[in-house]
């Protein structure tokens, strides 16, 4: 067996527990699975993800205003009863259909 060695790293406590949760589940720890990174990483000799910036950036102001220009917009749209929208729904689909 290869020498071993005691890779130590900070993380968000609650960000740890979340990916802890779903690696148990599928019965792996999570020791195995950064040791599963890592092999992969040397196998394709990078991150063994995408990594690359978005095309588009939105700040969080401008996602803020545009979450209430929203909110302003559907503020004025009228109440619909259930009967109406699923009345909507079914001549959007017999329109599909045609």
């Amino acid at each position: 067996m290869a020498e071993q060695v005691l890779i130590q790293f900070k993380a968000d406590k609650a960000l740890k527990q979340e990916v802890t949760e779903i690696y148990e589940r599928l019965g792996i720890d999570l020791p195995t699975v950064l040791r599963m990174f890592m092999a992969k990483s040397k196998m394709v000799k990078g991150p063994p993800f995408e990594v690359k910036l978005p095309e588009q950036t939105i700040t969080r102001t401008e996602a803020k205003n545009a979450f209430y220009e929203l909110r302003k917009q559907a503020a004025n749209v009228s109440e619909m009863s259930l009967d109406q929208i699923n009345d909507e729904i079914q001549a959007v689909r017999a329109e599909r259909k045609r």
